[in-house]
């Protein structure tokens, strides 16, 4: 601790747990949201000075000014986007894994903070049935985990044959926006697939639209806009007869591999190369993780291990995620996942999908019996799109701020087959279809 250069005084660490285990128990004000810059820069706008305005005023600063004009995801009625719902156990771990600062890039670093990592890593590789060789590492966020395997999917096909003039990734027309973000950085190019009517990808489509230039298939593991997942079976055995890389991007949907009734959806999975899936999303856990697994582990250190004469002294006999994908330096982002796991155990994990699974088939149903609401599509895993009659484009984004803004519900427009629908993401089990619907309600009076 740098406490002569750095002054703090005990009763301000105090001050801020209090002021943790407060917001951890009673949550979010669902009433927050963004603010504009002219309203928070005459607040913020000099907050750092030669001086430095002390830990208290500076803390004021954060829970009166910086706290409520962010906008609280983790409310159960923020139903856009796919939103985080985590559970108190990993917010109040993730607390204390920040005063523990460990450096989890290597195995010299954060041994037990690792293993502990590659615990919750293991399960997840179990439910997708995948081998003990299967491994990889917890990352920021979907977008580099789809970056990190897909550049390890590249460098495994380019032993394989050839390069051609240019590589392309064969993905979903319902792909996310991650993806075609990926191939910018990759400079590769992406063959859009037409999904069905429901979002889906089928495997005859994919055949259609293949390549020689292609290195890897990229399947929906519960599409962001409309809850699809793609044809995982039939898109295994493409892959297999053209030896592609199969990835799924499960960044919100493969959480749901935790429930046995939803199990079958991914049908096929346990032949993928690779996958993601963020336990921020779906899993309970705080911003930001996301869960990158390899079938066989060594593809993803072939591609990103990094070699250099200060890293010598690594230990290369045992685990250092800095070798699974496009990082060096890391925290331990995957503990507040472990913890609560290990605190709540897998069995309540199930029961949790589960049950935001009911809340999403009972909010659909209540939109497919109200008049004035036609239900488009779902519930998709736990994803709705639906429309209220007669109601015109200004009017539906009219509504949809009037409600973000007093907190009732954050229910934003999206499109579907170029039409502007209402879509709902139900990813925590504490949102009540009562509520919801309640408020829904007010839509049919337009």
């Amino acid at each position: 601790m740098s406490d002569e250069a750095f002054p703090f005084p005990a009763g301000a660490t105090e001050a801020m747990l209090d002021w943790t285990g407060t917001r951890i128990a009673h949550g979010p004000d669902p009433k927050h949201g963004a603010q504009s810059f002219a309203a928070l820069e005459p607040v913020l706008g000099h907050s750092i000075t030669a001086g430095g305005i002390g830990a208290e005023a500076a803390f004021r600063l954060f829970t009166e000014t910086i706290v409520p004009s962010t906008r609280p995801f983790g409310h159960p009625t923020s139903l856009s986007f796919v939103a985080s719902a985590p559970s108190r156990a990993a917010l109040s771990f993730d607390a204390a894994l920040g005063a523990a600062g460990i450096f989890a890039g290597n195995w010299d670093g954060g041994a037990g903070a690792i293993h502990a990592e590659n615990q919750a890593l293991r399960w997840i590789s179990d439910l997708a049935g995948w081998p003990e060789d299967a491994g990889g590492v917890f990352v920021a966020g979907g977008t580099l985990g789809n970056l990190s395997a897909l550049h390890a999917a590249r460098e495994w096909r380019a032993r394989q044959v050839e390069r051609p003039a240019r590589w392309a990734i064969l993905a979903s027309s319902e792909a996310h926006s991650s993806i075609r973000a990926v191939a910018r950085v990759m400079d590769v190019d992406v063959i859009e697939v037409p999904a069905d009517a429901t979002g889906r990808m089928t495997a005859e489509a994919a055949a259609g639209a293949l390549t020689s230039s292609v290195f890897a298939i990229v399947g929906n593991a519960g599409a962001t806009n409309c809850g699809a997942v793609d044809d995982i079976a039939g898109l295994a055995d493409l892959a297999e007869e053209g030896g592609l890389w199969l990835h799924l991007d499960g960044a919100y949907g493969l959480a749901a591999l935790a429930d046995p009734a939803q199990r079958p959806l991914f049908a096929g999975i346990e032949r993928a190369h690779s996958l993601i899936v963020d336990p921020h999303k779906w899993l309970f856990a705080p911003y930001d993780s996301c869960a990158l697994i390899y079938r066989d582990a060594a593809a993803g250190a072939a591609a990103h291990g990094q070699k250099a004469v200060y890293l010598d002294t690594v230990d290369k006999t045992h685990w250092n995620p800095s070798d699974y994908a496009l990082h060096l330096t890391r925290r331990a982002r995957g503990l507040p996942l472990w913890f609560s796991l290990a605190v709540h155990g897998t069995a309540a994990y199930a029961g949790a999908i589960a049950r935001t699974r009911a809340i999403a088939e009972e909010i659909a149903a209540g939109i497919a019996g109200m008049a004035g609401l036609d239900l488009i599509l779902g519930p998709q895993l736990t994803v709705i799109l639906f429309r209220p009659r007669g109601m015109d484009e200004a009017s539906m984004i009219q509504w949809a701020e009037g409600h973000r803004r007093s907190g009732a519900l954050l229910c934003l427009p999206t499109r579907w087959r170029g039409e502007m629908v209402f879509r709902l993401c139900i990813v925590n089990p504490s949102t009540d279809p009562e509520e919801v619907l309640g408020v829904l309600a007010t839509l049919t009076g337009y």
